[in-house]
């Protein structure tokens, strides 16, 4: 009986311990990014045994696999997360990559009022404030169905506190009424703010199960987590959630609510950027959304007119930005408050921009204007996005889908058929379409252009034209070099140098990072947690100086032989990466008047919008910044922006920079 009773207690045992490695539930998470998928995540969940002596039924561990291929880079993710029966969170433990350039290596341990806490090599323990959960970050989407579990059980209170740090408020905002498989499939909506910059948007069904995420990842991109049997739904919920996010700032009581009123701004220095000279104490009237007239000073001001006293101030035209990804609503009162009033944005979810232009040209929205370039890929391992032309005929449809909804360039990327830049150069050129883009793969730069391309986005693309010495740096005496620019200024071809990422990924991360961005700590948390780790270790920084140095030059070079520049920043810090692309342009040898140039008038003219806007000259766009500083004296003084005028609507840059969470 002795030896009976032990086997059972033995088998029991080991039943008890198989039905720990037993699932009790599981689930996939279809990860995108531009609606593309690239990979997906799944979750099991298990019994959890808190103790060698006691276990609680309804105790779970979720075991996490979270990963995806990004152009090329894979991005994989472990995490583990343990939860009571109440849902109440007992530790996460999560390690691997968050985006193409980011990592996280955390774990966060609770016990009673005490949490022990990990991040990388450093080890604390901080006291758990009521209402607090462990998450990191945007990913893995499992951590965030928790999340909203857990704040369902509290009764949904106004703020959840993370660890390691930070704090986020979850709200209900609506229900979306879907067809799926023929039937109407009602959405529960909620948003999530201080996980990410901004809003983050979740859907889950009316019992509560978590259907989709968009979000933003580690790099800025917009990044999309949906369940599995629902994928069908996500073009649909992307164009929707631009939707939201533009009706939400439309609405908003602080912003100005007509561009009809007459507007005068007296007193100041008009910068006249295309001679490069100064006009003082001028008069500019307003009506419309149009310069009216230019005056001197003791002009009669109409009655009733609305009077922007700028005395001891510059006026300019807004800045533009030629490399933007507009990857969430944000940026659009960002890119006002720091002087963007245009905007090219250089490839994006086809459904989400266009409703983002919308909502902002019938001013149901907050944004600069949007110039859009349709981005067109080809397939393969490295390709991005989800129109991706590897045929004549394909890229055909692209570019004429493209047209249709009123795009106004189109966007090559790198994986792309050397063979099929001409197809697509050839269909945008018979629409009146330009063609800017990236050189594909197994492509030059002077075959690009030869097939047709009109403009080229990132120096990168002339650096590889050049003649390289040992440490990297170019040689600019070299006949290769000199051939490189003759080449670009005879066609004219059209560069965006985007220096500013360049500088941000080589920078030394234990360097200041306001010599950067001045602006810094004004940035919302989770921005500054996304950049502050941006950068490179003191030895590679070393190394790459002189090619750095090299991008610098190239661009004063260019310029000097009359080759057309846009200032483009490729996102960076929202609005202020304009004024430190322009700071980095008169560092290499352009005057402040010639870098004005690259973010005002010469955009407008590439873009042959010239006669619209770009400059300040009456029936021109009411497109104005009013600045402290002169600019031509010193090109960071676009950085004090004091008023903004958008399309003869008057803002406030304060106003705009606290809609979306900017301390100022």
């Amino acid at each position: 009986m002795k030896n009976l009773l032990s086997l059972f207690l033995l088998s029991f045992v080991f039943l008890s311990a198989r039905s720990q490695d037993l699932p009790a539930d599981s689930g996939t998470f279809l990860l995108h990014k531009f609606e593309q998928h690239i990979g997906k995540e799944t979750y099991k969940v298990y019994n959890y045994k808190d103790s060698k002596r006691y276990a609680y039924k309804d105790s779970k561990k979720y075991v996490v696999d979270f990963k995806f291929v990004d152009r090329g880079s894979p991005v994989p993710l472990k995490a583990i997360i343990k939860v009571n029966p109440v849902a109440d969170p007992l530790e996460l433990v999560i390690k691997g990559s968050t985006s193409r350039f980011s990592n996280v290596d955390d774990s966060i341990k609770i016990k009673g009022n005490t949490a022990t806490i990990r991040v990388n090599d450093s080890t604390y323990t901080q006291k758990v404030l009521p209402f607090t959960f462990p998450v990191t970050g945007y990913s893995p989407a499992t951590v965030q169905m928790l999340l909203l579990q857990y704040w369902n059980n509290k009764k949904q209170p106004a703020t959840i506190n993370t660890l390691p740090f930070g704090a986020l408020q979850i709200k209900k905002t609506g229900t979306d009424v879907l067809t799926f498989n023929g039937k109407p499939l009602p959405l529960i909506r909620y948003t999530v703010s201080g996980l990410i910059w901004g809003n983050e948007l979740l859907w889950t069904d009316k019992a509560g199960k978590l259907m989709c995420i968009l979000t933003i990842d580690a790099e800025g991109d917009k990044t999309e987590m949906m369940s599995e049997p629902y994928e069908a739904l996500l073009p649909e919920l992307i164009k929707r959630a631009a939707g939201y996010g533009m009706e939400a700032f439309g609405k908003s009581t602080a912003l100005p609510s007509s561009a009809n009123k007459i507007v005068a701004i007296t007193g100041g220095s008009i910068i006249d950027v295309e001679k490069g000279i100064t006009i003082p104490n001028g008069v500019i009237l307003l009506q419309n959304g149009l310069i009216t007239k230019i005056t001197k000073a003791g002009t009669a001001i109409p009655k009733g007119a609305q009077i922007i006293d700028a005395k001891g101030k510059s006026i300019l035209p807004g800045l533009w930005d030629m490399h933007a990804h507009f990857e969430q609503t944000e940026w659009g009162p960002a890119y006002l408050a720091a002087g963007v009033t245009t905007v090219r944005d250089c490839g994006n979810e086809l459904g989400f921009i266009d409703a983002i232009q919308k909502a902002i040209d019938s001013g149901k929205g907050i944004g600069p204007k949007i110039i859009m370039a349709g981005i067109i890929d080809g397939k393969g391992p490295m390709a991005l996005g989800i129109i991706q032309a590897d045929t004549k005929e394909q890229a055909i449809k692209a570019v004429d889908t493209y047209k249709a909804r009123g795009f106004g360039q189109i966007k090559i990327y790198s994986s792309m058929k050397p063979a099929i830049v001409k197809a697509v150069c050839d269909e945008a050129h018979k629409l009146g379409l330009t063609v800017t883009g990236h050189i594909p793969n197994g492509m030059s730069l002077k075959a690009g252009v030869d097939s047709g391309m009109n403009m080229v986005n990132h120096v990168q693309y002339v650096y590889s034209m050049m003649k390289r010495n040992k440490d990297r740096s170019v040689n600019f005496d070299d006949s290769i070099s000199k051939a490189a620019i003759k080449f670009l200024a005879d066609r004219k071809v059209v560069i965006d140098p985007t220096v500013g990422v360049y500088e941000m990924a080589y920078r030394n991360v234990k360097d200041d990072i306001t010599k950067v961005e001045p602006a810094f700590y004004t940035l919302p948390l989770p921005l500054q947690t996304q950049f502050k780790n941006t950068g490179e270790d003191s030895a590679t920084v070393a190394r790459l100086k002189p090619m750095l140095e090299s991008l610098r030059q190239i661009v004063k070079r260019l310029y000097d032989a009359g080759v057309p520049i846009v200032a483009g920043t490729d996102m960076g810090f929202p609005g202020f990466s304009v004024d430190r692309e322009l700071e980095i342009y008169v560092g290499a040898g352009l005057t402040p008047a010639q870098a004005l140039k690259t973010a005002t008038i010469t955009p407008a003219q590439v873009m042959g919008m010239d006669k619209q806007t770009g400059s300040i000259a009456t029936g021109k766009n009411a497109d104005i910044i009013i600045i402290d500083g002169n600019p031509l004296s010193n090109i960071s003084a676009v950085r004090n922006v004091k008023v903004v005028i958008k399309a003869g609507k008057v803002y406030s840059p304060t106003v705009l920079h606290k809609m979306v969470g900017f301390s100022k």
